[in-house]
Formats: C-alpha cells, sequence, structure tokens
C-alpha cells in the first residue's frame, strides 16, 4: 500500500525542502493548521526559516515512516496552491466545494485510467511541477487509487 511519506520521499531531499519551501505560514493561520504543523514539526517558533533548517530532521522522520507528520506537511503544503487543486480536480471533473470533498466521498469514477499522467500533462505549465506531481501522488493516496507513486516522465 502507498503511503503520504512515499509521495515526499519520491520527491528526494532537495525536492522536499523545495516542498517546505512553498509552505505559506499565513494560509497556516487563515485555515487553523498553525498550531497543529507547529507542534507536529516540534517547533518551538513555526515560520520559514525553522522550517527551512528543521528540514533534514523531518526528512529522517518521513524515512521512518511518520505518515501523522506526512499528512500534516502536505495540508501545510497543498493549502497554498488551492488553485491549482481546483484547477486539477476541475480538469477531472471530481466535484468539489472550493478544492475540498468530503472526505467520505467516492471519487474513484474519476479517476479512470491515466489520470494523472493526463492532469500533470494538462497543468505542469501552469503550476510548479514537482508540486503538482506530489499533489497527484496525493489524490491518489487519499482515494485509495495509488498503486504506486506516480513518477512523471522527465
Amino acid at each position: 500500500m502507498v503511503k503520504l511519506c512515499d509521495a515526499f520521499l519520491a520527491q528526494g531531499e532537495q525536492g522536499f525542502q523545495d516542498l517546505l519551501r512553498r509552505v505559506s505560514i499565513s494560509r497556516l493561520r487563515t485555515y487553523q493548521l498553525y498550531e497543529t504543523l507547529k507542534v507536529r514539526t516540534h517547533l518551538h517558533k513555526l515560520n520559514s526559516e525553522t522550517l527551512r533548517k528543521a528540514a533534514p530532521r523531518l526528512w529522517e522522520r518521513l524515512q521512518q515512516g511518520d505518515e501523522a507528520l506526512a499528512a500534516d506537511l502536505a495540508q501545510a503544503i497543498l493549502i497554498g496552491h488551492l488553485d491549482m487543486i481546483i484547477a486539477a480536480l476541475d480538469l477531472l471533473g471530481v466535484p468539489h466545494q472550493d478544492g475540498f470533498f468530503a472526505k467520505d466521498a467516492d471519487v474513484s469514477s474519476y479517476l479512470t485510467d491515466g489520470w494523472q499522467e493526463r492532469a500533470y500533462e494538462a497543468l505542469k505549465d501552469r503550476f510548479p511541477p514537482h508540486v503538482l506531481a506530489f499533489y497527484l501522488n496525493h489524490l491518489g493516496i487519499e482515494t485509495g487509487r495509488a498503486q504506486e507513486i506516480f513518477q512523471p516522465a522527465a
């Protein structure tokens, strides 16, 4: 079974550090995720610099399979890219409310063969490709459709 840690690890350590640089502290506060992430990352103060400096420790925890950390980091990264999420869900025809769909919603009928490749090819020039690939993996994992980690062709 594919896990969120796998989606992070597939990015490589440099890719992971780049994902962390894309965390929007203001969005964390808006969506009330700031304190949760601060506690989960074991940081006394959460800002761009402390998150960047914590990257090696966080990477190590992901390598050890800390799925709770992976889930909170994924939320923190993706909340800053709602425009990309909305575009991907619209492209795939997945019904949603501003990029969110009900946790118990069965969207698997919208994720037909080759859905990740189609979405990636259509959106890679509009959004950061590695963030898009991460989101497509995240969506596959969260919906139970991921059989393996999606790695876009270079």
